[in-house]
């Protein structure tokens, strides 16, 4: 069994390996402007995941997916160096959408305040379609009609 404290801390030194190596060491013109936003190991700490975003177009994308998966062996042997396991993990790199997905939230949210906005400024001049009170009160005669005279 692995210790779940080792695993993390392993994939978080790998991370930073791979973000320095891709900074430094790597200079394939392919390689676009590349984020390494998470690394995930498994247990058996045989595998691990780097997952990282790319600034720019679709095609700028795929350049770097093609410039990392020709540097995986290089930037896997420099990870087996600095962290001095037994075993050195797999690397899999895996494009991160979660940037895409923020962006587009954020979209949606910026949509809905412009709709609310847009609400608020229709709803400031409006009236009541009915009587401003309509809720019903006693009136003065109906209260002398009963038997009750006016206070």
């Amino acid at each position: 069994m692995v210790d779940a404290p080792r695993a993390r801390k392993l994939a978080d030194r790998i991370q930073q390996i791979v973000a320095e190596m891709l900074e430094r060491r790597i200079k394939d013109p392919r390689l676009g402007f590349v984020t390494v936003t998470d690394t995930r190991i498994t247990p058996d700490l045989r595998e691990a995941t780097v997952f990282y975003t790319v600034f720019g177009s679709d095609a700028e994308r795929a350049d770097s997916a093609a410039a990392l998966e020709s540097a995986k062996g290089v930037i896997r042997s420099e990870v087996g160096r600095q962290t001095g396991v037994r075993f050195t993990p797999t690397l899999a790199f895996k494009h991160d959408p979660l940037p895409d997905s923020a962006r587009q939230l954020d979209d949606l949210i910026s949509a809905a305040k412009a709709r609310d906005a847009e609400v608020a400024r229709r709803a400031a001049g409006a009236e009541y379609a009915g009587e401003p009170d309509p809720y019903k009160k006693p009136d003065e005669e109906d209260d002398e009609q009963a038997g009750h005279p006016a206070p």
